[in-house]
């Protein structure tokens, strides 16, 4: 899969320098991957909420921090549109999030 705005995660965690690790090791993953389907992602992140228009939440570092995306099935594109700790994501609707 292509990862559009990665800079959004670079930055996250310059600022946050505790969920580098985690997001590197998901980067690497999303990058090996061909997802198809809601169920593909599933089936590689059982922990991950599929949302509605295509966005899905993962929970990174132990849910340390959440990462909102929406996936473009049909050109294998995944585009960031929130990356935040728990209590900012809390603060959020997830479906209608965009990054600023």
């Amino acid at each position: 899969m292509i990862i559009i705005a990665i800079s959004h995660l670079k930055s996250f965690w310059t600022k946050y320098p505790e969920s580098e690790q985690s997001l590197l090791a998901w980067i690497d993953e999303v990058r090996n991957a061909g997802w198809k389907a809601p169920s593909d992602i599933k089936a590689h992140f059982a922990a991950a909420s599929i949302l509605k228009s295509r966005r899905v939440v993962f929970n990174i570092k132990g849910n340390d921090f959440r990462l909102v995306v929406a996936v473009a099935y049909r050109f294998g594109a995944v585009y960031i549109k929130f990356v935040g700790t728990h209590k900012q994501y809390d603060a959020i609707d997830a479906e209608r999030v965009e990054m600023e």
